[in-house]
């Protein structure tokens, strides 16, 4: 178990899946939690609050759509107004437009983009001013195996989760100066409702993938979040940590 206790931290996309467990488990180590989703969530990020509350933690929410900047940077002065610094960021915000290459459409893309990448852009931007004027931070990207080994139908989504480890580089290249770790977690298979519902013969050969044979869970995902965002990972940066039960071997 990590000590988050006095850390502030904003998580994107946390209305529900990977995202909602990350909060969770983040507040569970005593970090005071901020999760941020779109307004047509909000009903969403109040069940997560109140289930944080319930179970000790220490919960809020902002609305913003991480794809304007307008609007995140309005998030981040939200976040340090109410809560006095902003510690710990993690960009989980993240959709999926799956379509074959030759079938993809311009909007499908831009969408995809615009949400997996720029999104993580706008909001470390805003994010790295409060966190170079405390000279302490932890920007944590939430990528995918498939960033790195690529997959047929994903050319939109495979694109932005490459491209946001080269960000997560980059950042922690321009920022280490000032006591700011980057870095990124890379996913394999995991279990969440919609592959739930994947035929048995579907889920199998997802598993005969894996030399764990198993997919991974939202709280696998979370752990390694939670250890990225300690001190005990202050001399980690740049990394992507793969969290795949052996499927890829970097």
């Amino acid at each position: 178990m990590f000590d988050l206790s006095g850390k502030v931290t904003l998580v994107t996309g946390a209305s529900q899946g990977i995202g909602e467990v990350i909060a969770t488990c983040l507040a569970q180590m005593g970090a005071q939690v901020v999760c941020a989703s779109i307004p047509a969530t909000e009903g969403d990020l109040q069940r997560v609050l109140a289930a944080i509350g319930e179970a000790g933690g220490k919960a809020d929410y902002v609305l913003a759509d991480v794809s304007n900047g307008d609007s995140v940077r309005a998030m981040v002065t939200t976040v340090v107004e109410r809560h006095g610094a902003l510690h710990v960021l993690v960009n989980n915000a993240g959709i999926t437009k799956d379509r074959l290459l030759i079938q993809l459409k311009e909007e499908e893309w831009d969408a995809v983009l615009n949400i997996n990448l720029k999104g993580a852009f706008l909001c470390t931007q805003a994010a790295a001013r409060p966190m170079m004027k405390q000279r302490w931070g932890r920007i944590i990207n939430i990528a995918s195996v498939v960033g790195q080994m690529g997959n047929a139908g994903q050319a939109n989504y495979v694109s932005s989760k490459a491209g946001l480890i080269g960000l997560t580089k980059t950042t922690a290249r321009e920022l280490a100066g000032r006591n700011i770790t980057a870095n990124a977690v890379a996913p394999g298979y995991i279990a969440t409702p919609m592959t739930e519902n994947l035929p048995e013969e579907v889920k199998a050969e997802f598993n005969r993938q894996i030399p764990l044979g198993r997919m991974g869970t939202p709280a696998d995902i979370a752990a390694a979040v939670a250890f990225l965002a300690s001190e005990e990972a202050s001399y980690i940066t740049g990394c992507t940590i793969p969290v795949n039960g052996g499927m890829l071997m970097p």
